[in-house]
């Protein structure tokens, strides 16, 4: 068990990556914070790594919210110890085209993701930095919307990308106090928020090496790693789990010719 004896807290915890990779972390012999803004999602996945014979508690938290924040960090060092792990997950999506999208809608999803993910490794990282025994792991969820131009993504694409460069320099800041910082950028993923219709499916397998959605399982396998002790020379650094989609250029069977 490679995380055992270290209190973890992951935001968003309470459904789809989040709660996978909060089961991941336990499994791995965390004690796990649930947090997510959905308390009785939460509760329930707490539950289920309870019984499953881990250690979890649940906690409610608006990622954006300090207030919040320094209370699911409290609470998660009050049960279980020093916080050591930060996963900064938390997110929204929202699909609208560039004109026709609301400032309000706009301003909802970068608060809610790009604001939680500073918000919350703000506070998890002065929990780690007190004291002479400083440092942890915080790891952000970005996307690879983040990284390319994509019709309707406006606000996610703005807000992930600004967790991209937010990671790098937090790792550049924290790293002297032992904390190391990165992030994982998921492709598509088959989560009950995904709803993706066929044409949209078609057009992310088409760019994909792998040709399936990634599951939660495989964005908290990338998790962990970057919590264990595989990771300890890496800072600043976004790990894409995206089947290939990244490094996909023109795609095509050459049997069918030119």
């Amino acid at each position: 068990m490679t995380l055992a004896g270290q209190v973890a807290l992951v935001t968003g915890g309470g459904s789809g990556i989040g709660a996978g990779i909060a089961q991941r972390l336990a499994r791995d012999g965390a004690a796990v914070l649930v947090a997510d803004i959905n308390l009785a999602a939460a509760e329930q996945v707490a539950a289920g790594i309870v019984a499953a014979g881990g250690q979890a508690l649940a906690q409610r938290m608006d990622a954006a919210e300090p207030a919040d924040a320094a209370a699911a960090v409290a609470a998660a060092e009050a049960r279980f110890g020093r916080l050591r792990i930060a996963i900064c997950n938390a997110g929204i999506t929202d699909r609208v085209p560039v004109l026709e999208l609301e400032l309000a809608a706009f301003e909802k999803v970068v608060r809610t993701n790009l604001t939680g993910c500073f918000v919350s490794a703000q506070a998890a990282g002065r929990a780690m930095a007190r004291g002479p025994d400083s440092g942890g792991r915080i790891v952000t969820v970005s996307s690879v919307s983040g990284q390319f131009g994509g019709t309707g993504r406006a606000a996610y694409g703005a807000s992930k990308g600004g967790i991209e460069t937010l990671t790098k320099v937090l790792a550049v800041e924290l790293a002297p106090l032992g904390i190391l910082v990165n992030g994982v950028a998921p492709g598509p993923t088959q989560i009950a928020r995904t709803a993706h219709g066929p044409r949209q499916r078609a057009a992310f397998l088409d760019r994909m090496a792998i040709k399936r959605y990634a599951t939660p399982e495989d964005i908290a396998g990338a998790v962990a790693f970057l919590c264990g002790p595989d990771a300890a020379f890496l800072a600043g650094h976004i790990l894409n789990v995206d089947g290939g989609f990244a490094a996909a250029g023109v795609m095509y069977d050459p049997a069918e010719g030119a």
